[in-house]
């Protein structure tokens, strides 16, 4: 009878402790619905512009503390002004500047006057684990508050770092945005994707965005947001991110048509054929002075290591100052001209 009381008892707390181990565990696991609810209330669009006001790049953020956001020193780099503003809404808050870069990881400290905003819980990344649910936040194409589910589906090592390779989607816009767990805590940050892959996309663990915060000091102009060192990005070693991998070049002023317009060649460098290309034409005259801005879109197909020739016209003064007349065109420019591919996709 005694063995008997005994068994029942010792059946009765382990019972009672596998319980509250669950129960724990409950509490902690958070619902999708409330996790995209709160994680929205501290994930931001990032608009970037050149000196000229023109916009320049697109990416996501979140709040990592009283009017601190997390992002990818990509999404800011060369920029000389740019604003933020919380998904779904309207108000938009100057970035004042930034407090801390990490240019080998691809991290940055955005300041801005949103204080008093919710801020994200940072999670652990080193007890990240391959199969584990993770939820990728941010604004892909400028689709606001878009939210995505998928696996960790390895960690990869990068010399002496890590990167999480995970199956939720990013796209151009989704840089910087947040990578959350089941209880809604950040342990990544959206960072880049294979554009020739399926689901290939990394984020930054979280550990070294705490690193960061810690190191963070005052304010200094967004135009610094420059690489200081020598070393190879962390991204190096995985070729590239989701633009990389066509070019635009050879810009020529065709004078015997209209005065402004020009041709220039967009170079698919990658293997497969790529459609839909936009490319943003930066002119500057012959003392490096910014002229003007051209958006081009190429809706074709360009088959892989192939190039096309685009057409396009800007004032014409652009041209005059820009480049030196000759007397049999085309002819090329003498002042610099930039391109900069913003999105293009995969042609099936």
């Amino acid at each position: 009878m005694n063995h008997q009381n005994l068994f029942i008892r010792l059946f009765a707390v382990l019972f009672y402790g596998l319980f509250l181990i669950m129960e724990a565990h409950s509490v902690d696991a958070q619902t999708t619905q409330e996790i995209a609810k709160k994680v929205f209330k501290s994930t931001v669009l990032l608009i970037l512009e050149d000196s000229n006001g023109q916009p320049m790049s697109l990416g996501s953020g979140f709040l990592v503390r009283g009017g601190e956001i997390a992002s990818n020193l990509h999404v800011v780099e060369g920029a000389s002004r740019g604003y933020a503003k919380f998904v779904g809404q309207k108000t938009k808050y100057d970035i004042d500047g930034i407090t801390a870069i990490d240019p080998d990881r691809d991290l940055v400290l955005l300041k801005t006057p949103m204080v008093g905003a919710p801020v994200v819980s940072l999670g652990n990344s080193d007890a990240v684990e391959v199969g584990e649910i993770v939820y990728a936040v941010g604004n892909p194409q400028g689709l606001e508050g878009t939210f995505s589910q998928g696996i960790v589906s390895s960690i990869r090592h990068i010399g002496s770092d890590k990167l999480l390779q995970i199956t939720a989607p990013i796209s151009p816009g989704s840089s910087g945005g947040p990578v959350l767990n089941s209880k809604g805590e950040v342990i990544g940050v959206s960072v880049a994707t294979f554009t020739g892959g399926q689901n290939l996309n990394f984020a930054i663990p979280s550990n070294y965005l705490r690193v960061l915060i810690g190191n963070a000091g005052q304010a200094k102009a967004l135009s610094g947001a420059r690489p200081s060192t020598k070393q190879r990005s962390i991204l190096a070693d995985l070729g590239g991110r989701s633009t990389e991998g066509v070019v635009g070049s050879n810009l020529t002023y065709d004078s015997y048509a209209e005065m402004g317009d020009y041709s220039f060649s967009l170079i698919n460098k990658l293997r497969e054929s790529v459609r839909d290309i936009y490319c943003l034409i930066v002119f500057y005259d012959k003392k490096g002075n910014p002229l003007d801005v051209a958006l081009v879109h190429y809706p074709g197909v360009i088959p892989g290591g192939l190039a096309k020739r685009i057409k396009g016209s800007v004032d014409r003064s652009v041209e005059r100052l820009n480049a030196e007349r000759r007397d049999l065109p085309p002819h090329p420019p003498k002042g610099k001209i930039e391109f900069r591919i913003l999105d293009f996709k995969i042609a099936e």
